[in-house]
């Protein structure tokens, strides 16, 4: 179902909210790549809710457009990046913010994680260092590096595909030199291995590290 979010600016943006079957007390919020809340996007969060958490994939392009939905051929991308790029990093973690509160005063959400993925991945970490939720996870974030100096005020699980063309092994290994103990997964995969309607996609690093990620929001969520 389609929820609002009102973030502390004012700013009111759509999100796609997956309920779980039975009662719960944690929730997930997924953050979206440059594509939109998509069909893969709304998909993903389902299958959070399958596992038992309230799931919420917050809007960010509605800053731009509302209910953008984009595809992944060459225009659609650099229409996501332009879009992206637009509405900045600061802006678009008050709307992850906002699931956030969300999750916590209206559904009664007592531990929130948020998973990201590619624009969403960095997301992801900035939240863990700026927001505080009580878990992060993280899956090829392009820009993470680039904040690696800001330290996470929860644990963090990072997820990159070792032939990544858009991250190179260097930005991994800086983030490694700043949090050795973090755990930093690298698959045998490209950018965007998750998503199953990418060309991309790898079914046993998606398998694989979805596992992690279960397995981690289980143990701190």
């Amino acid at each position: 179902m389609n929820v609002k979010l009102t973030a502390s600016d004012g700013h009111q943006l759509g999100a796609y909210y997956s309920e779980p079957s039975g009662s719960a007390q944690s929730a997930v919020i997924v953050i979206q790549e440059i594509f939109g809340v998509n069909s893969h996007i709304r998909s993903v969060t389902d299958d959070f809710a399958a596992q038992g958490y309230h799931a919420i994939a917050p809007a960010l392009f509605d800053r731009v457009e509302p209910d953008v939905e984009l595809g992944y051929n060459s225009a659609d991308v650099q229409r996501g990046m332009g879009m992206a790029t637009k509405i900045g990093m600061d802006n678009a973690l008050k709307d992850v913010a906002a699931a956030i509160d969300h999750a916590r005063t209206e559904l009664g959400c007592t531990k929130i994680g948020v998973v990201g993925y590619c624009f969403g991945g960095t997301l992801a970490w900035l939240a863990a260092t700026r927001l505080g939720p009580a878990a992060a996870v993280g899956y090829y974030g392009g820009r993470i590096a680039q904040h690696a100096a800001e330290r996470p005020l929860c644990p963090v699980m990072l997820h990159f595909g070792g032939r990544d063309p858009h991250i190179p092994r260097s930005e991994i290994d800086k983030i490694h030199v700043h949090y050795p103990d973090l755990p930093v997964y690298i698959y045998p995969a490209g950018h965007g291995f998750n998503c199953d309607q990418r060309k991309d996609y790898d079914p046993e690093s998606a398998r694989l590290a979805r596992q992690r990620t279960l397995d981690f929001f289980r143990k701190y969520l």
